[in-house]
């Protein structure tokens, strides 16, 4: 018997193999499945098996994708009305993968249509060994209740059903694999460990140690983050079955008259991906900008017009490849070229460019303290009430796009986050809406506390 996991930085997604001799099944995969066919071709597997736990919120699934390449058979929550071709799972369903036993659960309360498999190796005996919750059980956490609107409170009593009446009724042997680990947004505060046991978890999970009812939905119902936007638009590609990869747009390089032909067109998103210093030197004017190397799915699901076309300034043919694949974990499917030869081909070709000067901490410094510049603090209000700037504006950096009418346009505009990487972003959100002396805090609040400014 063998179990497999698969992590994907960013989101936090853990998604997994499990088999025995020639037959093994894949659990939550991610979009791009050739993953899963490699390492199962490295163990002499066949996948037979897909299992979903549920309608994934923060990333589009890869069932569909690996279902086509390997004839598995699709096995997804029966509660989850699926429209694509898939065995409906829930409370009672028994199959076997190998003389691996699943029994599954239903487990409603992160989303209404959530199931836990449990895993029987039927050739060491008759306990489970391992549990596969989706994200109703993490490592130190579970899954937040919040993501459908006016149903918080009654998915956070089915939760506590979920966990009390059913997954902490299995074993403390028994191995727990959890479907997110720390940085995902599907919970609060998850562990660094990428996985567990039942008994740990019980011992000291603290949303498990809160025994009554009320006080564990109150605490699931209050101060939780605010979910990305793209979470509702996943679930629903996910339920009706995401489009094949192999249908989808290939990326074309596209020559500076050809680019710009498209962005003067009015109908495309203009996507820079490079890091926040080449940014901030020069780039398409009106482009968005993420950083690739952060948390680029997320803030490209969560910013991003679904709508629209997606047209990458890139520093290399390889790393706009890379960011069409992040872009498509999340729903955008409409990336449709990147500028061949980046800024520097738009630039040599006459074209005017937009800028977002990087400025150091003793320039931050001089410009809030003498030249009456606004100190805008993208982080989010957890991270601002650990410290901060004094006199700084607290703005999420996703809420710049409704909040930042409130700003004064006419002064200076220094942003800060805590590196660099989303204060660039919430840069380019600026420029995008007219703010015209806009600066971005180089190393973020960390550099300035490096610097001895407080």
């Amino acid at each position: 018997m063998v179990i497999q996991q698969f992590f994907l930085p960013g989101i936090a997604h853990s998604s997994y193999l499990i088999g025995t001799t020639g037959t093994c099944a894949i659990i939550d995969p991610a979009r791009d499945v050739d993953r899963y066919i490699d390492a199962a071709s490295d163990l002499g597997l066949s996948i037979t098996h897909i299992l979903e736990t549920h309608l994934h919120a923060d990333f589009v699934s890869g069932h569909i994708d690996l279902a086509e390449k390997t004839g598995a058979r699709i096995y997804a929550p029966e509660s989850g009305s699926c429209e694509f071709d898939h065995e409906p799972v829930g409370d009672g369903t028994q199959f076997s993968v190998g003389d691996i036993r699943f029994d599954v659960l239903d487990t409603p309360g992160h989303t209404p249509d959530g199931v836990t498999y449990v895993a029987t190796d039927l050739s060491r005996g008759d306990d489970p060994f391992a549990v596969f919750p989706g994200d109703t059980l993490f490592v130190g956490d579970v899954g937040r209740p919040d993501l459908f609107p006016g149903q918080a409170r009654d998915l956070a009593a089915l939760l506590y059903e979920s966990l009390h009446r059913k997954i902490l009724a299995l074993p403390d042997h028994c191995m727990l694999f959890p479907a997110h680990g720390a940085g995902s947004l599907c919970g609060r505060a998850m562990g660094s460990m990428r996985s567990s046991t039942i008994g740990y978890e019980r011992q000291f999970n603290e949303a498990l140690q809160i025994a009554d009812r009320e006080e564990f939905i109150r605490s699931l119902t209050e101060g939780m983050p605010p979910a990305p936007d793209h979470f509702a638009r996943c679930s629903e590609i996910n339920r009706r079955g995401p489009a094949r990869i192999r249908t989808l747009p290939a990326i074309r390089p596209m020559k500076p008259a050809e680019f710009r032909e498209r962005v003067e067109r009015g109908d495309t998103t203009v996507l820079s991906v490079n890091n926040y210093a080449a940014f901030g030197g020069q780039h398409v004017p009106g482009s968005f900008h993420i950083d690739l190397g952060g948390n680029f799915s997320t803030f490209a699901g969560w910013v991003l017009p679904p709508e629209r076309e997606i047209l990458l300034v890139a520093d290399s043919p390889a790393q706009a490849a890379a960011a069409v694949v992040l872009l498509r974990r999340v729903g955008h499917d409409r990336t449709i070229g990147y500028l061949e030869g980046g800024v520097h081909a738009w630039a040599m070709a006459g074209y005017p460019t937009a800028h977002v000067p990087q400025v150091s901490p003793a320039e931050v410094h001089a410009m809030i303290t003498e030249e009456g510049a606004m100190l805008v603090d993208v982080r989010t209000a957890e991270e601002y009430d650990e410290g901060h700037v004094a006199g700084a504006i607290n703005i999420m950096v996703t809420d710049l796009r409704e909040r930042a009418d409130g700003l004064d346009p006419a002064r200076p505009v220094v942003v800060m986050c805590r590196t660099g990487q989303r204060s660039s972003m919430g840069s380019s959100i600026l420029k995008r809406k007219g703010f015209a002396c806009v600066y971005n805090a180089a190393g973020g609040i960390t550099a300035y506390h490096a610097a001895g400014y407080s």
